[in-house]
């Protein structure tokens, strides 16, 4: 990771790769205004967002008359910042929409790809609950349903979205640990899930193996909204033998595809190393 940041170079921009670079010098000072806790000035946000100085304020000037930015001046100083319109924006976008809705797409596509059931599932408490499905026609069929709730640390939907919490989400969960009834279940041992947490960080899914049933396996990966917070994660389940045999790499990768496109249809845009 680079120490500090620097401007783009002249090959980096982005509106000359941009159809349209007005709009792309617009949302990229959006984006530096909303990123940014304190007022800025006009040069500032220039230099943050490599956009010239002239075409930076007549563009401030617009978000001002539109109501996106509003202006303090202090002395010769001209201190710009967002205004709540924004978030009126997302609120009424978010208000008519809703997850299941929203995945089920990815999801139907995943299980058709797979040839198993695909699952969304949240957090409530210290369950998880399967808020929607994408099922197959084969004649073999697994006890997923909308509306079932797990112990989320024996299923991959919870340990995808319990890798992601803050310290003090996650914390409460660890006294509700749930010993696994499978063949290859797990003890409810806090230091063991911590550890497992660790490395669905970094394979960036979570394997459910044999842990509350028997020849059942699951691989999920976690779900990001627009704040970049864990809200969700999506998952596929089936025979042990596939799932987390030979076709575990496969699995694991078209199911964090699956995820990352819900993710940015809820405004999520990854961080970049």
């Amino acid at each position: 990771m680079q120490s500090q940041s620097t401007a783009p170079t002249d090959g980096d921009r982005s509106d000359e790769r941009a159809p349209s670079p007005a709009v792309d010098r617009a949302l990229r000072i959006l984006e530096a205004l909303v990123a940014t806790e304190d007022e800025l000035t006009l040069t500032a946000i220039a230099a943050r967002t490599d956009v010239p100085l002239a075409t930076c304020g007549s563009i401030m000037q617009t978000l001002e008359l539109r109501g996106f930015a509003v202006r303090r001046i202090v002395g010769r100083s001209h201190l710009w910042r967002p205004t709540l319109r924004l978030y009126a924006l997302g609120a009424r976008l978010m208000s008519g929409l809703d997850l299941p809705t929203i995945s089920q797409p990815q999801l139907r596509r995943l299980a058709d790809e797979l040839g198993v059931p695909c699952h969304v599932g949240v957090l409530d408490g210290s369950s998880v609950v399967y808020v929607a499905k994408a099922a197959t026609t084969s004649f073999v069929q697994f006890n997923t349903y909308t509306g079932k709730a797990l112990p989320f640390n024996l299923t991959a939907l919870g340990k995808a979205i319990a890798a992601f919490l803050d310290a003090e989400e996650l914390a409460p969960l660890l006294s509700d640990l749930k010993p696994g009834k499978g063949p290859k279940g797990k003890s409810a041992d806090r230091q063991l899930f911590l550890d497992e947490l660790a490395r669905v960080r970094v394979d960036g899914y979570a394997l459910e193996d044999e842990e509350d049933d028997e020849e059942i396996a699951c691989v999920a990966a976690p779900i990001f909204g627009a704040q970049r917070k864990v809200i969700a994660s999506l998952g596929a389940t089936g025979f042990a033998r596939d799932i987390a045999g030979a076709r575990l790499n496969d699995v694991a990768e078209a199911v964090q595809a699956a995820a990352a496109a819900v993710s940015q249809e809820l405004g999520h845009v990854a961080a970049h190393a």
